[in-house]
């Protein structure tokens, strides 16, 4: 019994680990070409000011948006649910930043756990992984991970 509980959990990890590798697995290049979606409210301009993607004010620079705390980017003016999840802890990730520009609404009501929570981004992405892979690709946390230590 107990080699059988063993070989079933054993079985569970490596099935979960496959399902995290292949959901994490977005194309970064069809990412650019989606986010094009995107640019009617965002834009990608780095720390210097360089405009990496020209876009719209609308919604916030994406640049470092991976690793940055929800409703934190310098010079945009956040709704209140957005900044309240970013208070709450909410960092983003590739997964919650997934998660939340398929149904952003529904995902600030789930994160703060109030039906009453709202979203000024209004648009919802069917499939948005390549796009928050494309994203990640702008993040110095990223670039750090990218950088061999030494």
């Amino acid at each position: 019994m107990k080699r059988i509980l063993l070989t079933a959990a054993a079985s569970l990890i490596a099935a979960s680990a496959a399902f995290a590798s292949d959901h994490e697995a977005g194309n970064a290049a069809d990412g650019e070409k989606d986010f094009k979606k995107c640019k009617a409210c965002h834009s990608i301009i780095d720390d210097e000011g360089e405009k990496i993607v020209k876009g719209g004010k609308t919604g916030p620079n994406l640049w470092g948006v991976i690793g940055r705390t929800a409703g934190t980017a310098d010079g945009f003016r956040y709704g209140a649910s957005i900044v309240a999840a970013g208070e709450a802890g909410l960092v983003w990730d590739v997964e919650q930043l997934l998660a939340y520009i398929t149904d952003p609404k529904t995902y600030l009501r789930e994160y703060l756990d109030d039906s009453s929570a709202k979203s000024k981004m209004t648009f919802k992405m069917r499939d948005g992984l390549d796009v928050a892979t494309f994203l990640a690709t702008f993040s110095p946390e990223m670039e750090e991970e990218a950088t061999p230590s030494e």
